[in-house]
């Protein structure tokens, strides 16, 4: 069959579709912050945002949207700047999201758990030069650190108190007094007074849909961090696929609980951009913390949740969940990671809700699969309406029958336009207009895909402070290794953990006549990796498996873990050719 024939063939999956999904839609040719005007006009008293007790209606909310916007443009940040974004979930980050992208400026939102050289990666690679960040020391003086070696234009500064109702927005400095810090020089505005400006007519061309709007950073195919060029395009017919899968969804009469970290494109998709496209309520959280999401459930009766398996398990095992009603939920989604079926079963029986599973990329803005909501549930589901995907052979990329394990492609609108400023990298990822995930599946007779395994040796982390899985590449955990004076080779796996999904376990080989211990290895680690990345385990071996063109072999190293004994301190390595 041609290939445009065979784009163009009804997928496998589609007959198994919910009846009032449909196979194909149109998508608006509008930009993202046009969509939210749209639910602002619609619902302009509808709740939009509930954070930490205070709220924020669509009224109000698009007005500190707009004034910010004009703000940007005020100070210079217009049209293809690129904004980043060091924001925990807060409402400064959906200002300055919105905000920016109407400026006409990239937003390229940041991890707040990175430290200074990740971050500083993240800004030289980007090209970002306006910062927007907390005050409280954390972040703040990473920020500092960075912008002595990049020269960073615009600081702009905001303090979660600052929509914070009454008494909390008084309380809250007393208590954090001693972790805010401050910010000096003629580069540094606070938020709140561009924020007070009036909104004025914004400046230079119109923002186009297909114009870039985000840039994510991801590990892609190849393992190194490189920038997804998601435009508005890319992101709102994501956010529409979604839509359509849920079929029952309620314009302006939903309300999504927002736990995991809107900078993750996961939840920036579907726990952001889709409840306030939607003219949704958002339950805002800053972190998930088991007891204070049942206790928002509970009180505050949102109707969509979307989570990871952790979030799932950790809600089953909480050891006074009957004290709490869940009889709001209505529809719950898993995605990051594989969802156990027992954790679905017990969840679904506890609250008495539908919890389905999915799939997604970075490079796909991200959702590609998904179960349905009322049909059957296998896997990681089906491909979405408009979505294409194939499995071909690993080596050869041949098309593969029903129930053969391969690599997973993906055609569809939700596809990125290419990994910022490295046409080298976007030629290994979209060939042919096939984005290669990197991920081995496998689909069975009627479309549903399961997922096998990463091609690549990926680790997916889960963190207490944001219980979301984090992709650890292991070249970037190898690299400060090497860094250390006592290492001479390093080589780093993920390992199963029934807490993490995965911790970090890296393998040594000491310089010769060198002794050092694994907690000096690992303190060394953390001074320039986030908490997440650092390995949880160092392994002293005399020299590592490799084949015959010098590659370790990681598959030996993963079958050692499983064998041998953790040892806390290397012996002096004799070096080769002695006793």
């Amino acid at each position: 069959m041609p290939e445009d024939e065979a784009l163009s063939a009804p997928g496998p999956w589609m007959k198994c579709y919910d009846s009032n999904v449909p196979h194909s839609t149109s998508y608006p040719a509008a930009t993202l912050h046009a969509l939210f005007e749209e639910s602002a006009a619609r619902y302009p008293d509808r709740c939009a945002i509930i954070f930490m007790g205070e709220k924020l209606s669509y009224r109000r909310l698009a007005g500190l949207i707009d004034r910010f916007a004009a703000a940007l443009q005020q100070l210079g940040t217009g049209r293809g700047e690129k904004v980043l974004l060091f924001l925990p979930n807060c409402p400064q980050f959906i200002i300055a999201y919105y905000g920016a992208l109407k400026a006409g400026a990239v937003v390229v939102p940041a991890n707040p758990l990175y430290t200074p050289r990740e971050l500083l990666h993240l800004l030289e690679d980007s090209g970002a030069r306006t910062v927007i960040t907390l005050d409280l020391k954390m972040l703040s003086e990473k920020v500092v650190s960075v912008a002595q070696r990049v020269a960073l234009k615009h600081i702009i500064v905001t303090g979660l108190q600052e929509f914070l109702p009454f008494p909390r927005n008084i309380l809250f400095p007393l208590v954090k007094r001693k972790a805010i810090a401050g910010f000096k020089g003629d580069n540094v505005t606070r938020m709140r007074d561009l924020l007070a400006r009036p909104s004025s007519p914004l400046a230079g061309p119109e923002v186009r849909h297909d114009d870039v709007a985000v840039i994510l950073y991801t590990g892609g195919t190849t393992g190194v961090p490189k920038g997804a060029c998601l435009t508005h395009d890319n992101l709102a017919a994501n956010l529409s696929q979604c839509l359509h899968w849920i079929p029952d969804i309620r314009p302006g009469g939903e309300t999504f609980l927002t736990a995991l970290p809107v900078f993750h494109a996961f939840s920036m998709t579907t726990s952001m951009n889709l409840p306030l496209c939607a003219g949704a309520t958002v339950i805002l959280m800053p972190r998930f913390e088991t007891a204070g999401l049942l206790r928002a459930i509970d009180r505050q009766r949102p109707s969509l949740f979307m989570g990871i398996p952790a979030m799932f398990h950790a809600i089953i095992h909480q050891p006074h969940l009957h004290r709490y009603d869940l009889s709001s939920l209505r529809f719950c989604v898993s995605g990051g990671d594989s969802l156990p079926p027992g954790v679905q079963q017990e969840f679904e029986h506890l609250a008495g809700c539908k919890l389905v599973e999915g799939y997604g990329l970075t490079e796909a803005s991200p959702v590609v699969t998904c179960n349905p909501v009322y049909g059957a549930r296998k896997g990681i589901g089906l491909p979405l309406p408009d979505t294409i995907c194939r499995v071909v052979d690993l080596e050869s990329g041949a098309p593969l029958a029903p129930g053969q394990d391969g690599e997973m492609i993906i055609r569809g609108p939700q596809v990125m336009r290419e990994y910022y400023g490295n046409p080298g990298e976007t030629a290994i990822a979209i060939r042919d207009g096939w984005l290669y995930s990197g991920d081995i599946v496998r689909m069975d007779e009627d479309g549903y895909f399961e997922f096998i395994g990463r091609k690549k040796d990926l680790i997916k982390v889960s963190t207490s402070d944001y219980m979301t899985a984090y992709k650890v590449y292991p070249s970037e955990v190898e690299e400060v290794l090497l860094g250390h004076e006592k290492v001479m080779e390093a080589a780093v796996i993920g390992v199963p953990d029934p807490l993490q999904g995965e911790r970090v376990v890296a393998y040594v080989v000491a310089q010769p006549g060198a002794a050092v211990a694994g907690e000096e290895l690992i303190d060394f680690c953390r001074q320039d990796l986030a908490e997440y990345k650092v390995p949880s385990e160092i392994e002293f071996v005399n020299e590592l498996p490799r084949n015959m063109l010098g590659k370790v072999l990681r598959k030996e190293l993963r079958a050692m873990s499983e064998t041998k004994c953790a040892r806390t301190e290397a012996p002096p390595n004799p070096g080769p050719g002695t006793a």
